[in-house]
């Protein structure tokens, strides 16, 4: 027993004491004044209990924001890299073998502009970091 349950305990046999003591006429009101103490425990405990519980949430989106979740796994940006080299190889003879050096130069173009909107999307800070410094701003983590 803690020591909100003995201060209750102490109202209920201070309350019980005093309809002894003032007769069955007073009863009513003392019941009423001791739910009353009852209901203001209860109101304060759930209140500490929603308070904590939002401090909970805010310090948890706190930290979620400040870290950085990778959107993918190794495996996947590897996988995405062997991807891009084999299909380099048919696409670059394609492109060679329509047009020569510009159909190369073009097919290896589109190669890497997709290598980098893959590396732009699984690293969204990276470019965004390099404009803030270039503004003069402070690196922001």
């Amino acid at each position: 027993m803690d020591a909100r349950d003995t201060d209750l305990k102490k109202e209920l046999d201070a309350t019980l004491q005093t309809r002894r003591e003032l007769g069955e006429e007073y009863e009513s009101a003392l019941v009423d004044s001791f739910l009353e103490k009852v209901d203001q425990r209860i109101d304060s405990a759930v209140e500490r209990r929603v308070r904590r519980q939002l401090a909970e949430q805010q310090m948890t989106a706190a930290r979620d924001s400040r870290s950085p979740r990778p959107t993918d796994s190794f495996g996947e940006r590897f996988g995405f890299g062997i991807v891009s080299l084999v299909l380099a190889i048919p696409l670059s003879a394609i492109g060679g073998g329509v047009a020569h050096l510009p159909g190369m130069l073009v097919a290896w173009a589109g190669i890497v502009g997709v290598n980098v909107v893959q590396v732009a999307r699984t690293n969204p800070d990276l470019f965004g970091r390099r404009r803030r410094a270039e503004r003069g701003d402070a690196w922001e983590d």
